[in-house]
């Protein structure tokens, strides 16, 4: 009761100032630390408020804004190395962006060595970058730093923009009643990564259970438990230490991947163009091994060496059995442990290796622990033979299907534009089609598939192969393919849509000439082929001349939450339907770069500020028109600009989309018929 309490007070705060509201959510503050004769450390700290986050420095183009420090030409200073933050931030694959971003919560300092060149010491420059939650992301901001002070300790002004002061008087962020929605959910997404590894894990546990080289030891270990042990409860006991011996020595790699990497590789890895492709590469190694081309051995005297300390006895003795176990099983546990390892990283976690490792070792050891308990269940167990070798090449195909999403994200780091969706598209059909027909025994691979015959549970999943091998096949002329996106190339490198081509074609005939003109029209590009205006007055005279309602789309290159909408709620049809027929959309752009035509710029007498980009003239009229500044915020306007109904913003509810344009049509009709 009280959790339900709690979520449907959060839920009225959120309506009430959702719509209504300027986030200032972050506190900058400069000092100057060990400050020396010939050195010191500048010191610019970010405080967040409860929920919000601000990007790390290094992220890859294409990504979020990171932040970025410009230090000017300043006085009595050299600028030494980098700029390090801290703490280490947090990082997660975004499917948004299809990339790995880092971020930070609460609290994050930047600190700049300088070496000193004269007694009295002025530095001054300007910090860019972006804040965002949950549910809303901030226009670019770009506010000054100014310090000055002396090698023999005192500091001058630490000032940025009167932000500092700002905060005072607000103390602990104004005391009002923020939702810690944002900052519960960033955890959780922690937390979920994890559990997500975990899982993984397990899956890949069960299934090196039906490796060939595991499978068949399952009797015979169970055997030496319950008739070597002088009782039945002393064998019970013994396998119970057999599977924690498994768990500890699968744990232990997990750990020593991450001991051995550190954890700055692991995120650099998770990122990192190059690690991707070095990725791509231990993968497909790893499945062509499953698909029988060759066996991933050890040497035979490291595990000739461990194999006879399990004649010891004791605790040690069951102890490397285990480790026996793991290092004769190799050849078939080494492909599966390589791709969980590989994930792991790529998600960039520090305990993801672990918890990968966890989920395997445990999967694998229950099996083992469980027929010792019971005996009687080995006499149900399915016998040895060529499925066996079916289920590992079966693994084979997943893992070459696999192996291309890591090429994938190479070839969207550097625009390459090799692996675009259809190609992408092209080679999973491919190898998913082979697969059926493997399973089907039209392809063999090696001898031990010349004996297998076309069993019900073979044919059931060649069904499934096959049925998700058509499945894919529309997308090659751009079908959405939601069940999947996440795995695909976005949209957008699709080199043949028709449905974009369909869309065009048919709408040529509907847009007046003057539109297709439309400025800006060569940097912006609307998604499923709406016909979209990027300046608000070209776009609101063409709504009166048509006799429409105005949608204004406040979005953003870096907007998660704007790729959300779009994806998620714009293609549904009866929303799609509106926003091409009733509407006329115009999107603005509140972070783009460029440059404003000399007679466009001006002085915000709203904020006060220069407005020399098209981001900024946007960003400043969401400001000072509509008293908010984050993305998405749609607003409906008639012919006199003035708004028509309420404007909404992020929410991925269709029903309440829906209603919000039914709204707004209903509206303008009211007033203008």
């Amino acid at each position: 009761m009280k959790k339900i309490l709690v979520t449907l007070f959060l839920v009225v705060i959120r309506v009430v100032y959702a719509n209504a509201q300027i986030y200032d959510p972050i506190k900058w503050e400069t000092t100057v630390e060990d400050i020396s004769k010939n050195e010191a450390t500048v010191v610019i700290t970010a405080q967040l408020k409860p929920g919000w986050h601000i990007y790390s420095q290094f992220i890859e183009e294409g990504g979020p804004i990171p932040t970025k420090f410009t230090f000017k030409e300043g006085t009595g200073y050299l600028l030494s190395g980098t700029i390090k933050e801290s703490p280490e931030a947090i990082t997660a694959f975004d499917p948004n962006f299809d990339m790995q971003i880092a971020w930070h919560k609460s609290k994050v300092r930047f600190s700049q060595k300088v070496k000193l060149t004269e007694p009295n010491v002025e530095i001054a420059g300007t910090v860019e970058f972006m804040v965002c939650n949950d549910a809303n992301c901030l226009p670019p901001d770009e506010v000054p730093f100014e310090v000055s002070f002396a090698s023999n300790g005192s500091v001058g002004s630490t000032d940025m923009e009167g932000k500092e002061e700002k905060y005072k008087e607000e103390e602990t962020f104004g005391g009002e009643s923020w939702s810690t929605d944002g900052l519960i959910a960033a955890n959780q997404s922690g937390n979920e990564t994890l559990w997500g590894i975990f899982i993984a894990g397990l899956m890949g546990g069960f299934a090196a259970f039906l490796m060939p080289c595991i499978y068949p030891m399952v009797p015979l270990t169970v055997s030496f438990f319950t008739k070597q042990s002088k009782s039945r409860p002393k064998g019970i006991v013994n396998a119970i230490i057999y599977g924690i011996s498994i768990i500890v020595i699968y744990v232990v790699l997990g750990i020593v991947i991450t001991m051995v990497f550190g954890t700055s590789a692991l995120n650099e890895a998770a990122s990192s163009a190059l690690f991707n492709l070095v990725f791509f590469f231990i993968i497909l190694v790893f499945a062509v091994s499953f698909l029988g081309a060759f066996e991933i051995t050890l040497p035979s005297s490291l595990v000739n060496r461990v194999d006879s300390k399990s004649n010891r006895g004791g605790l040690i003795g069951i102890f490397f059995m285990a480790f026996t176990l793991a290092l004769v099983s190799f050849s078939c546990t080494g492909p599966i442990i390589g791709f969980l390892l590989v994930d792991a990283v790529s998600k960039g976690s520090l305990m993801g290796p672990a918890f990968g490792m966890l989920g395997f070792s445990v999967a694998l050891a229950i099996p083992f622990v469980l027929f010792a308990l019971f005996p009687s269940f080995l006499k149900e167990m399915p016998k040895s033979g060529g499925w066996l070798n079916t289920v590992k090449v079966s693994l084979g195909f997943l893992e070459l299907a696999l192996a291309f999403k890591f090429l994938s994200n190479v070839d969207l780091a550097y625009h390459w534009g090799i692996l675009d969706r259809d190609i992408f598209l092209a080679i999973w059909i491919s190898i998913f089609s082979l697969f059926g027909f493997y399973l089907l025994g039209k392809l063999r691979l090696s001898e031990a598939d010349k004996e297998n015959i076309t069993s019900m549970p073979r044919l059931f999943f060649a069904l499934v192969v096959f049925s998700f091998t058509i499945y894919m096949i529309p997308g090659i002329w751009g079908a959405p393919l939601k069940g999947i996106s996440a795995w695909l190339p976005p949209q957008t490198t699709q080199d043949f849509d028709l449905n974009q081509l369909t869309y065009e074609s048919h709408a040529t005939s509907e847009i007046d000439s003057q539109s297709s003109g439309k400025k800006y029209a060569d940097l912006f590009h609307a998604p499923h082929g709406l016909n979209a205006f990027y300046d608000y007055q070209e776009g609101l005279d063409y709504a009166r001349k048509v006799g429409k309602p105005a949608l204004i789309d406040f979005t953003g290159w870096s907007c998660v939450n704007c790729r959300k909408m779009e994806a998620s709620v714009w293609p549904d049809p009866s929303v799609l339907n509106q926003l091409k027929s009733d509407y006329v959309l115009i999107s603005l752009y509140v972070d783009d770069k460029t440059e404003l035509e000399e007679s466009e710029k001006y002085v915000s007498s709203f904020s006060g500020k220069r407005i020399t980009r098209i981001g900024q003239k946007w960003s400043d009229m969401q400001a000072s028109v509509y008293g908010t500044n984050s993305q998405p915020y749609y607003v409906i306007v008639g012919e006199d600009g003035k708004t028509l109904v309420p404007p909404t913003a992020f929410d991925l509810s269709i029903q309440e989309y829906e209603r919000f344009l039914q709204s707004g049509t209903e509206a303008y009709k009211k007033k203008y018929n």
